[in-house]
């Protein structure tokens, strides 16, 4: 019997980590399907308060892991296939082996959708990013592309205005999903450049480790060139982590948690923290601060119970 299971291996789960096990608490942290999180996919991290000279993102997510650790946090590999909510102790199946926990802090966070390209994973990292806010300053005076037609993709592409010398966005269709405000923003941006009814075929160049440039083509006529591009920004969306809850935590229509205030679901005992929940900011610094915040709630909550 665990007082407490955390979900998730990035910053919010290794932060819930760090607090829960000075509490006391011995936390399990299950590793999930993406060790380290989102920032497990990033290279330079300059955002983050606490290192002026940046750092890299395996080893700002390694440190907190350590940290959690020497706290006597345990972390153990594989994902939660299967969860049973609907009494206390919760149960949770992993990899075939049932473990249960008084408490469970799910910080299993979103999956960034990927075009599924050839080279694209090889890139994450070296030119391929789903985070505008993360990477835009690595491409200052370069040519930046953004694909996607929603808000996000707009959105991102008025902000990497900032750095780029041009950006073009990129979309498949000739409508956008984006709201008309947002629409408008962009159109009236002079340096975004729209590129419609086009999709991308690959990325170019895994021998040089970086991107340097992308094969594209038009879905109308089927006219393929390749174009070259510094920074490639995807925006067509965060799938969250939340499969084995299906039915039993209350969702929205994307997946996302709804949260019932604070690090709080609709069921006593289940805290959320970081991306799984929070589709609005999606940075290293809020997810750590919701991890801390689920796990204050965690300990307040067993400690209501005497334990």
């Amino acid at each position: 019997m665990r007082n407490v299971i955390i979900l998730g291996s990035g910053c919010a789960g290794n932060t819930a980590a760090i607090y829960t096990a000075r509490a006391g608490l011995n936390p399990l942290v299950i590793i999930g399907h993406e060790p380290g999180g989102q920032l497990s996919l990033t290279t330079d991290v300059e955002n983050f308060p606490g290192f002026p000279e940046g750092i890299n993102g395996p080893d700002l997510v390694e440190n907190m892991k350590k940290q959690a650790e020497r706290f006597g946090a345990e972390y153990v590999w594989g994902a939660v296939a299967e969860a049973d909510l609907s009494n206390r102790p919760f149960r949770l199946n992993l990899d075939g082996k049932w473990h249960e926990t008084r408490t469970l802090i799910i910080a299993s966070g979103a999956s960034a959708r990927w075009l599924g390209l050839p080279n694209e994973q090889k890139l994450i990292g070296h030119g391929v990013s789903s985070c505008a806010t993360c990477d835009g300053a690595f491409y200052r005076d370069r040519k930046i592309m953004v694909i996607g037609g929603g808000d996000s993709a707009m959105e991102e592409a008025n902000f990497l205005t900032r750095f780029g010398s041009e950006v073009t966005l990129v979309h498949r269709r000739e409508q956008f999903r984006a709201s008309k405000i947002m629409l408008d923003r962009a159109r009236s941006n002079a340096k975004i450049k729209f590129m419609l009814n086009t999709v991308v075929e690959d990325l170019y160049d895994v021998g040089k480790n970086l991107v340097t440039g992308v094969k594209l083509r038009d879905t109308a006529s089927g006219k393929v060139w390749e174009q070259d591009v510094d920074g490639f920004f995807l925006a067509i969306g965060h799938i969250p982590n939340t499969q084995p809850f299906v039915g039993q935590i209350d969702l929205d229509r994307d997946g996302y948690i709804v949260s019932k205030g604070g690090a709080r679901t609709n069921i006593n005992g289940v805290f959320h923290a970081g991306d799984v929940q929070d589709r609005t900011y999606r940075q290293a610094i809020t997810a750590a601060g919701a991890g801390c915040m689920a796990a204050i709630e965690a300990e307040r909550f067993l400690e209501a119970e005497g334990h």
